[in-house]
Order: structure tokens, then sequence, then C-alpha cells
């Protein structure tokens, strides 16, 4: 356990250090206490009256010498906030990155090591629950080995969907011809029935009332298609409401009325703060903290209002010498104070950054408990020859040498994706090249990380909402000349399901797409998952349009699938962190990217501690794990290597960004 003693180091704070070094002793607890004697430092923690003590960033004593007992209770190991009072339904959101399935899978073990029976579900298509938990993830509860009455379940995309294709094919007359059926499956292919089918399985368990299991704790998909998840009760209860008539992509309309009633109790179980818990994840970076206010007012507006904020990964300096540690810590702590009312206004708990990576029942045991041993420094020598890591400039070289072209990155959320675009159009502008920068992700930060309009780059984003709207006026347009009023009028109310939105999606990353025919462009996409929703989507295109022209044409028809294999027009830029579960995730999509036939062009590993350098005891512990890491890339994963050193300056706005891609020497990684 980690407890700061703060004060200008005079006897009553040595007085405090001696009682909790004492009392800590004979009750078998290890601490380390840091002791903060630095004025400023001091006044910036919020402490009035000195000796203080601080555990887990929060002030448990201010003033005087604490007593016996007073120190007890800080030993003694206890609930995180979230567990004290858990509701049934514990669902957790937050920016990609910030811990959610790590915080979520302890609050699901600590709740089943207290004798509940709890089922831990994952709505993220990119879920690495079954490495964290070392068992193989399915559509049906899972028990977890070594976990007495903890299962787990995956809500699989493509296996939710064919389920409901299965159930809607079901529906329809004895008498349907083998031609119709084609048809209708052929209209369920889509991703928007994907995603539906999987909100269904997602509202299944909200709306079951059995008492099979005493919690059902949610892991859910980065935040903007959480939002997108979490809306649509509302959205398809509005869309069934008083509409008897017509077919959407979805199938008969008939099967939708089905699942209406369904919809209405998951959106009661959502909006009951007696049945549902939202813990909003975030981590001491601005960009998370302000992903979470935004997302924390739009989760008010759709009825969530119970809602508490968890922030994972508070990280104190040991030692105030060592310069990346020290930076590390202050960028931290001005996020957290720059902290909107909004979200300083929620019950709150916080998680230290810890030595080990939460993989393994050990290791998310302890991710919650506040008796944590003490850190071993770990020393990273410096060998006589050094692996050189070629930085994001040298990767700019070599995507300007082709003139034009698609350059998509992609990755897990969090991991940097929305930074290495941006940088990639600085660095591309900068040698001279004509660049649309662009994204696919609802979360939308290309703005934030550009901080202001660049001369000679054009920036856009995939609005889903504006991109629904010209979709459907292109469709009544070219449709409306021939139909009569009350056909117009049911053509219109087919079209404003909330399935059209992914149609329409499509439809404008197919435009992007073809941009690359004549100048660069650079697309940041939507996490992981989602993106292979989309990749998903391109394919059925793909398929459909080739059946189609098949014998009718003799002009060579391009899909967007073609230029996302062909390897001269698109390179897929993969970005990950130096952890063990983000490179592993990467590994997945790139080999779902195989499958597909498109070949990634090159990995970014971004936030590299060890090419920054630290003397810090517990950024050291990690280390070893990140040079692991780096060596499993340099071992065939990956076919190409950058890297991004840890930065103490956020990589915000032109200037900074484009540090990143101007010309630099090779980083050097200690001790290769």
């Amino acid at each position: 356990m980690e407890i700061k003693v703060l004060g200008s180091g005079c006897s009553k704070c040595r007085s405090t250090v001696g009682i909790i070094e004492r009392t800590a002793k004979a009750s078998n607890v290890h601490v380390e206490i840091i002791k903060i004697e630095n004025p400023e430092e001091i006044k910036r923690s919020g402490v009035r009256a000195t000796p203080a003590v601080m555990i887990g960033g929060k002030l448990v004593h201010s003033g005087g010498i604490p007593s016996h007992e007073e120190v007890q209770t800080w030993l003694k190991p206890g609930l995180i906030g979230f567990l004290l009072h858990p509701t049934r339904h514990l669902f957790f959101t937050g920016k990609g990155g910030v811990g959610k399935t790590s915080l979520s899978t302890a609050a699901a073990l600590t709740l089943a090591d207290a004798g509940k029976r709890v089922l831990l579900v994952s709505t993220d298509a990119a879920s690495n629950l079954d490495e964290m938990l070392g068992i193989e993830l399915r559509n049906t509860p899972v028990p977890v080995p070594g976990a007495p009455g903890l299962s787990v379940l995956n809500i699989d995309p493509n296996n939710a969907a064919e389920s409901y294709r299965q159930r809607v094919l079901l529906q329809m007359a004895a008498g349907t011809s083998a031609e119709e059926l084609s048809t209708m499956r052929e209209q369920l292919s889509g991703a928007c029935t994907t995603e539906i089918a999987s909100f269904d399985e997602f509202s299944s368990l909200l709306s079951d009332d059995t008492d099979t299991y005493d919690h059902i704790v949610f892991d859910t998909a980065p935040t903007g298609h959480t939002l997108r998840l979490l809306s649509l009760p509302k959205a398809w209860t509005g869309f069934l409401e008083g509409n008897d008539r017509g077919a959407s992509c979805l199938g008969p309309h008939s099967g939708l009325k089905m699942q209406e009633v369904r919809f209405k109790a998951a959106l009661e179980a959502l909006s009951d703060p007696e049945k549902t818990t939202v813990i909003l994840v975030t981590r001491p970076d601005k960009g998370a903290i302000a992903e979470a206010a935004h997302t924390s007012d739009e989760l008010h507006e759709l009825g969530l209002n119970n809602q508490r904020l968890a922030i994972n990964g508070v990280f104190h300096a040991h030692e105030r010498g060592d310069p990346i540690a020290c930076s590390i810590e202050d960028l931290g702590q001005q996020a957290l104070d720059a902290m909107p009312p909004s979200l300083r206004a929620l019950p709150q708990d916080r998680v230290p950054l810890r030595a080990f990576d939460t993989v393994g029942l050990p290791a998310l045991r302890a991710l919650l408990t506040t008796d944590v041993g003490p850190v071993t420094p770990h020393t990273v020598g410096v060998a006589e020859s050094n692996e050189e890591l070629r930085g994001l400039h040298a990767l700019a070289d070599e995507l300007a040498s082709a003139g034009h072209g698609l350059i998509m990155v992609m990755g897990k959320g969090g991991v940097g994706k929305t930074t290495v675009a941006a940088a990639l159009a600085l660095g591309l502008i900068q040698r001279g090249k004509t660049v649309h920068l662009s994204t696919t992700d609802p979360a939308a930060h290309l703005a934030g990380t550009l901080n202001g309009d660049v001369p000679g780059l054009s920036v856009s984003r995939i609005d889903p909402k504006v991109e629904t709207k010209r979709y459907i006026d292109k469709i009544m347009a070219a449709k409306s000349s021939k139909l009569d009023a009350a056909e117009q009028a049911l053509l219109l109310e087919d079209l404003q399901s909330p399935c059209t939105e992914e149609v329409a999606v499509f439809h404008a990353f197919s435009r992007i797409v073809s941009e690359g025919r004549s100048a660069f462009v650079v697309l940041d996409t939507a996490p992981t998952g989602h993106s292979m929703l989309l990749m998903d989507a391109t394919g059925a295109y793909h398929r459909q349009t080739t059946r189609e022209f098949e014998g009718h044409s003799s002009a060579r028809v391009v899909t967007p699938l073609m230029r996302l294999q062909d390897a001269a027009y698109t390179k897929i830029i993969l970005v990950t962190l130096p952890e063990v579960t983000p490179v592993s995730q990467a590994a997945a999509l790139q080999e779902d990217l195989r499958r597909a036939g498109i070949e990634p062009y090159a990995w970014v590993l971004n936030k590299s501690v060890l090419a920054a350098g630290t003397r810090d005891p517990l950024l050291s512990a990690r280390l070893a794990g990140e040079r692991k890491q780096i060596e499993r890339l340099a071992s065939g994963l990956a076919k190409r290597i950058f890297t991004i050193a840890w930065l103490s300056v956020p990589p915000i706005g032109f200037t900074e960004l484009s540090k990143l891609v101007g010309n630099a020497s090779p980083v050097a990684v200690p001790g290769a």
C-alpha cells in the first residue's frame, strides 16, 4: 500500500511516519511511505493543515498526529466505492484504453469471491477477456476456472446476427418461395442487422427477471459505440410505435414488433437506479476526462442518472528527480484539477497505476485492493549496442513516396490512432502532398488533436446524422417521381429506421476511399470491433456488386473492398501500446484483415516509456513487460515497426504533432 505523508518534515510529520510504520508492521501490511515536503505540491493537493496523509489519491487525515486506531482503519483492505452497495446491473463504459475491461473483470471477480453468482458480459466485438481470464469466449455463459460463481459471456456480433436471421426467417409464412427466402436472407446480411442483433442479445439480459445471477456486469465497447447501443431502445421503440406497415432491412415488420416489449423492458432497466449503475471509467488524461463528461451528459439525456466515476491508472512519482515520472504525474494531476464540475459532482473512486499487467486471476484480484506489496525497483541496463527503432518521421517518408493513396490508421480504442493519423497527415503536407484527413469514429477526436486549422489540410468527419440525412434525401429524390403520396410516405417511414444510419455511413466511407485515386486520404478509424463491422459491410457490398455485374458488363467493376486489398493503393497502419493486451488485440485485428485479403503495412508502437527512459521503480517494473512486446513485434508479428516515445508534452496541435514527423534520429532503446 502506498501512503503519502505531506508536511514540512517537522517533528509531528516524523511522528506520523513512525506510527504508520509501526502499525503497518504489527498488522503485517506492506506499506510504502512517500514524504511530500514541497510547499507547492502540498498546496496543489488541496491540503490545508499538516501533517496530512493521502492514500490512493484521497485525503484521509489533515492536521495533528493520527491515532493508532485511525491508522488501523486505513490499513484494512476495503471495497472500492462502486462495490459497497452494488446494483444488479453494473455498466462499465468510457473512452477506449482507459481500463474498462480490467475494472469490470476485477469487479465481477470480487463479487464472485464474496459468494455472489455473477455473469460478466462483453459487448465489445474486440474483447480481450479471453486473454485476461485464460478461457475461450462464447456466446453462452462459460464458467471461469478458479473463480466459483463467475461466468463470462461474449456477445459475438456474427453469432448474434445469424441467430437473429434464423428467428426472422422462421416467422415467414410456410408458403414462402425459395427465391423470397433468399432475398430476405440477403436483406438480413448487412452491418445494421448485426448491430440490432447484438442489441437484441444485450437487451435480453437487461430484461431478464430470473434469479440465475445476483449481478450482471457489462464490459462495453468504447464510448461512441456504447452510446449508439444505449440509444437503440428509444430509437427502436420510437420507430415501432404506431408503425404497423412496411419492412426494413431487419426483416418483416412483424419480426421487429416481437422485440418491442423487450426493448421497452431494457430501457426501463437501464433507467432504474435500483437496478443499474453506470460506472464511467476514465484516466487522469485531459481527453479521457472530457469524453467521460460528454458521455455523462449523453447518458443523463437517455435517462441513465445513477452514475459513478472511476479514475483508473492514477500515478504518483516515487522520485521527484525523475523528469519522465514527474511529467506523467504532473500531467495527470493537471487533468484532474481541470475536471468539469458535472464529473466532480459524481461519486468518485480512484485506482492507482499498478506495476503489473492485469492478466490472470491473481493480478485481477489485486487490482482493486488497497493491500499491494512494495514495488521492487528494476534496473534497465544499457547494452554495448542499442537496437534502433525508427520514429514516425521515417513512416511519413515511406508513405509520401507513393504520391497518393489511402492510409487507414486502425487499432483498439485508446492506443493513439487519432494522434498517429493527424501526425501522418501533417507529415505528408510538409512533404508537399495534398491530404484529406477524415474519421469514422463517432467520438470524433480529430478536432481536439489538431487544435486549429492547418493550411493545405482538408479535415472532415463522417457524421452519422449528416450522412443519414444526405442518404435519405438522395433516395427520396431518386424514387419519389414514380410513387404517389402514400407510397412516398411509406418509403420515408421505412428510411427513418435507425438501421439506415449504418447504410449511410458505409456510403460515405466508400466515397472517401475513392478519393485516394488522386490525393492522399488519411482515415482515423473507429476502435477495432466497429471498424471490423464496417469491413463486413464492405465485404457484403463487394459480393452483392460482383454478383449483379457478373456477365452483364465488359467494364471492370472496382469495389471499396478491392481498393482496400490493393497494397499499392491502401496502407493499413496498426497502432498499439507496448503492453500484452493491446499487442494481442492488434495481432487479432491483423489476422481478421488478412482473412479479408488485406495486409497491414506497418505497426506503430505508441507511448513507449522504455524509449523515453525512467528511474521510477513502478515504471521500471513495467519495462520488462514492454521489452517483451517489442521483441514480440520484431520476431515476425510486424513487417515494419515505428515507435513514438512517451512524451512529456502531449502531442496536441500543429507544433507538437509536427515534431513527431519532422526529421529526427532513430529512437535508441536502452538495453536492447
